[in-house]
């Protein structure tokens, strides 16, 4: 009984996700889901990314258990920012993307992100109309996250290794993670940056003007 009703909620979510993905396409508007463990840094590389995107109208839906301060940090740098609480919710789920968006001129914007809860395990099994996945890892958590969490990094469209300023005091082990990752997905991109210096933030940019422009492809 159990699983029917997981995968009924599953049902019911996926079917949002796809007319929202639906719309979206029809847009052109291109839509990255962040997923990561808290602390991986996704507000501090949002925050850079909108301060260097400022020529894009963006839009950023941000979920956390409690509090707005994610989002007060990245309404600093654009204007349409919607914080949703989940309570004890370890994930965002589509239909909650479909309410944030009711206020949000998405006809008019050039990106849509979503910073997902600090989860990697939940977030990912919940489709909300996204492109693709940016996967989070930072230098200061270990490198074996990759086999430990394979499922994130599977369906990862882009990884993204940040705090790379801290990686020699935190002892990280660049070898072991690209090992362990390389197990886990072969050919997935991988961009080191640091948020904080700005390190490699043009690979990032670049990056992401890559895929803009694929989602807009006819």
């Amino acid at each position: 009984m159990k699983i029917q009703v997981v995968q009924n909620v599953l049902r019911a979510n996926d079917a949002i996700a796809a007319a929202s993905r639906e719309h979206f396409n029809k847009l052109g508007l291109p839509v990255l889901n962040f997923i990561s463990a808290p602390g991986s840094g996704k507000t501090a590389l949002l925050e850079r990314t909108l301060e260097c995107l400022k020529a894009k109208r963006c839009a950023v839906l941000v979920g956390d258990l409690a509090t707005s301060r994610d989002a007060e940090r990245l309404g600093r740098h654009c204007e349409n920012v919607v914080q949703i609480n989940t309570g004890k919710g370890c994930h965002l789920d589509a239909a909650q993307i479909e309410a944030g968006l009711k206020n949000i001129p998405v006809d008019q914007l050039d990106w849509l992100f979503i910073e997902n809860v600090g989860n990697m395990v939940c977030p990912v099994d919940f489709d909300l109309g996204e492109h693709g996945k940016v996967a989070l890892i930072s230098t200061v958590e270990g490198e074996d996250k990759p086999v430990k969490y394979p499922t994130l990094f599977q369906k990862a469209t882009c990884v993204v290794l940040t705090k790379v300023d801290l990686a020699a005091v935190s002892g990280f082990d660049r070898d072991q993670f690209y090992r362990e990752l390389r197990q886990v997905n072969s050919d997935v991109p991988v961009i080191e940056v640091s948020s904080r210096t700005g390190e490699n933030f043009d690979a990032w940019l670049a990056w992401l003007e890559q895929f803009r422009l694929a989602v807009r492809q006819p």
